[in-house]
């Protein structure tokens, strides 16, 4: 089971720091780089920087009364939600739809009936090939 994941290339846990301009001031931002990766991906679909990606992310938290004290940890779980949501089919793939354009309420309310499902049994959590 482990040799899918330590057979990775050893690049992708490699820690990168990049500058960023969060709401005009300056910071540095430590991550591994298969997480910058996916900042890049989400940023490209909505034709962004990852910088303004980034100041996005952080502004919207804030609105919304949350508490950053780890923003890495904040990043990494967004990138992981972006992958999950889209595994689970409630993100499409399709590049040329950007994530501003996403009902997020309708997605938000259909994840959570998805969790609820698989809390009880009835909902499977990724079909098997096997």
């Amino acid at each position: 089971m482990c040799r899918l994941f330590i057979g990775a290339d050893p690049a992708l846990w490699q820690g990168v720091t990049r500058s960023v301009r969060i709401h005009g001031v300056a910071t540095s931002i430590r991550l591994e780089s298969f997480f910058w990766s996916v900042l890049e991906d989400i940023a490209d679909r909505d034709h962004m920087s990852v910088g303004r990606l980034i100041g996005k992310l952080y502004g919207e938290s804030v609105e919304e009364g949350h508490a950053l004290e780890n923003f890495t940890s904040f990043l990494r779980v967004c990138c992981s939600r972006y992958l999950a949501l889209q595994l689970d089919g409630l993100v499409p793939t399709d590049r040329d739809t950007t994530i501003a354009s996403l009902d997020a309420e309708s997605i938000l309310i259909r994840e959570d009936l998805k969790r609820e499902k698989r809390a009880q049994g009835t909902f499977p959590r990724i079909a098997s090939g096997h």
